[in-house]
């Protein structure tokens, strides 16, 4: 992945900006960010803001591209915090002249799970980006593999399902055999949502997005597990 474009441009009259302002700009970008996610990154040490004598927070130039660096991070890689911040403290530790630019380095410890593109594919859509017959997406979805939207468009996911799904019937797998793939999957990610979800409804302003990358991480950590014991059962049931 490349470094995210950075144009410091200049901030307020003193060079720096108030916590609206940062946001104004990063929504630009990132529109789902909220002054509370600015607030958790600040708690969690992610980026320093200083401080006016009234105790306003100013962000400089370098606040702002530390924030941007961890919002991109998220959602491109889809990283725990700790991991970017493992990158950000590494960077940090340049003892003399220019920083070096900000670049998301994916972290291969554990698995990373990826974000879904906002996108709307119609059904037709589908068929012809996965490479399958409308059969064979009436099957998919009979047995919850491949699930449309509420709205009944499909996102980038459903394509990617339906992909594997089909190379997969190269070795004789029906769509009907990948029922306890889904059944498995959706009892990990509900006891992980189990899990999550008294730490989200906390009244700390701050809960939801620590839920959030527990989640992040917590799933990372679920996928890298469950490649694990794929590949010891797998190993132990070929022949010796």
């Amino acid at each position: 992945m490349t470094a995210p474009h950075w144009s410091r441009g200049r901030g307020g009259e003193d060079g720096r900006w108030s916590i609206g302002a940062v946001l104004d700009r990063l929504r630009q970008e990132f529109p789902d960010v909220t002054i509370s996610k600015i607030r958790f990154l600040e708690s969690e040490g992610l980026v320093s803001p200083a401080r006016s004598a009234s105790g306003y927070r100013q962000f400089s130039a370098d606040d702002l591209e530390r924030l941007r660096f961890v919002l991109a991070a998220q959602r491109d890689q889809y990283l725990p915090l700790k991991v970017i911040k493992q990158q950000l403290d590494e960077r940090d530790r340049v003892e003399s002249g220019e920083p070096r630019p900000l670049v998301v380095v994916p972290s291969g410890e554990p698995e990373q799970v990826r974000p879904v593109a906002k996108v709307r594919l119609t059904r037709e859509d589908l068929l012809a980006e996965a490479g399958i017959d409308a059969a064979t997406l009436s099957a998919l979805e009979q047995y919850g593999i491949v699930r449309p939207g509420a709205a009944g468009f499909y996102d980038t996911d459903a394509v990617e399902l339906a992909g594997t799904a089909r190379a997969l019937t190269d070795f004789g797998i029906e769509p009907r055999h990948l029922r306890a793939f889904r059944a498995a999957a959706d009892r990990e990610a509900g006891l992980l949502h189990q899990i999550v979800g008294p730490a989200a409804r906390q009244r700390d302003p701050d809960a939801a997005a620590r839920a959030e990358d527990q989640l992040r991480e917590m799933a990372g950590l679920s996928m890298r597990l469950h490649a694990l014991l794929m590949r010891v059962g797998l190993r132990e049931g070929l022949p010796r």
